[in-house]
């Protein structure tokens, strides 16, 4: 993953744990649920730009790596993607 990437990826999942450690407490000072739902679902969303950043790298460079092996090993890998993403649509 290159340097820049990997840095945004650490950057959102860095973010998601901070408002993780807030929903905990929000939910230990009894607060209101609809908010705590509303950072449930702000943490959701920088988690799913963190994966799609991930899929990316890979796509961009396992992937092709493997191709340039061959393409027994290329498919291989976006077999990989399938069914990752099938995982992700759930």
């Amino acid at each position: 993953m290159e340097h820049s990437d990997k840095k945004q990826v650490l950057n959102l999942l860095k973010t998601s744990r901070g408002q993780i450690d807030g929903i905990i407490k929000m939910l230990e000072e009894d607060r209101y649920c609809v908010d705590i739902s509303k950072q449930i679902l702000s943490v959701q969303a920088l988690l799913k730009k963190a994966n799609l950043k991930i899929i990316d790298q890979h796509i961009k460079h396992c992937v092709r790596e493997a191709f340039s092996i061959g393409e027994s090993a290329g498919n291989e890998k976006i077999d990989e993607v399938i069914k990752l993403i099938d995982k992700y649509a759930k």
